[in-house]
């Protein structure tokens, strides 16, 4: 069962490569700076204008001055809406020696099984609520009944051993 919002990340194809600015500070998360130009319409001139975007790493796989390639995925977080395909050029230390980065395919098996997971989880909350509430409700009966026997048993309409009507 596929989702809108899987259908609608899967169309994206748009790649976008940038520098990783800083890693290993937040759990799963890099910034990436992302080069750019502003169109200056007084000077009629380009300038730079690099933009920085918080970007998941699914497996902590990324330095700090490596190259990637990243792209407009899921909203991970309040402020990452990005994540990482590829290392194009690794800094430091190997890609062979670092944790795999996962696929496109993978990251949404992996997002389909956790909602389908979180899907069972509230149906199975929402029926332990239902039954708590029905054994409250019967909770409830039991003692009004037990009240109404007990008014009943003082007024002598009914008597204790058969508990049927006194004639």
């Amino acid at each position: 069962m596929e989702s809108l919002a899987t259908k609608v990340a899967r169309r994206t194809f748009r790649e976008i490569h940038g520098v990783v600015l800083s890693a290993g500070l937040m759990d799963r998360t890099v910034k990436v700076r992302v080069p750019g130009l502003k169109w200056n319409k007084l000077l009629k001139k380009h300038f730079n204008n690099p933009q920085t975007y918080l970007v998941h790493d699914p497996n902590n796989s990324v330095r700090t001055g490596d190259v990637v390639s990243i792209s407009p995925g899921f909203r991970t977080s309040q402020h990452k809406r990005h994540v990482v395909n590829h290392i194009i050029k690794p800094c430091g230390e190997p890609i062979s020696e670092r944790p795999p980065i996962p696929s496109k395919e993978e990251r949404e098996a992996e997002r389909e099984a956790k909602s389908a997971a979180k899907r069972e989880r509230k149906a199975l909350k929402k029926k332990v609520a239902m039954v708590e509430t029905a054994l409250e409700r019967a909770e409830r009966m039991v003692g009004r009944a037990s009240k109404e026997i007990a008014a009943r048993l003082k007024m002598g309409v009914v008597s204790k051993t058969t508990e049927e009507p006194v004639r």
